[in-house]
């Protein structure tokens, strides 16, 4: 499947979910927060968790997730965030390593537990650079899609108000 196919059905995905604006932004939201994180295997949990507790539509989380951590972006994502990290917090952790560590978690096949302990022999340091990166990247996302995933719910909203008055 093309990269504009795969955006384009998230997006109708998502416009065709149905609740109260301000859930469905912060589901959103949250899950691109989410998903630019470098937690693979945890993601999913990590959202839903965390949509329990903010009051946020689990659906649109997942959405939001997917779109943005998928895998013609989790390379990247996870080059970039440790970019950012090794840059704040240097230590020494080769890129070579990490990638290691993404393929076999991404496209390994392996168990979760097995998945889990790939990223645990990175070591500490090596993780804490990454969720630095991660966390430094999510925060200009965050400031971005909550406001325009509202006005995109609110507009929705209204559209189908007028569309059932008028029917």
């Amino acid at each position: 499947m093309k990269p504009q196919r795969t955006f384009r059905y998230y997006y109708i995905k998502i416009l065709r979910l149905q609740g109260d604006p301000h859930s469905l932004a912060r589901g959103l939201t949250l899950g691109v927060a989410a998903g630019i994180m470098p937690i693979m295997p945890l993601q999913l949990v990590t959202i839903m968790v965390l949509a329990f507790i903010l009051r946020a539509n689990s659906i649109a989380a997942i959405l939001g997730g997917f779109m943005i951590s998928n895998p013609f972006t989790i390379v990247p994502q996870y080059y970039l965030a440790w970019r950012i990290g090794k840059f704040i917090y240097p230590v020494d952790l080769s890129w070579n390593r990490v990638h290691e560590v993404v393929e076999f978690v991404v496209f390994g096949g392996g168990s979760f537990g097995e998945r889990l302990g790939a990223i645990g022999q990175l070591g500490f340091e090596s993780i804490a650079v990454l969720l630095l990166g991660g966390m430094i990247m999510a925060i200009p996302l965050v400031l971005i899609a909550y406001p325009l995933s509202l006005r995109l719910f609110i507009a929705v909203r209204d559209k189908r108000r007028k569309k059932h008055v008028l029917s």
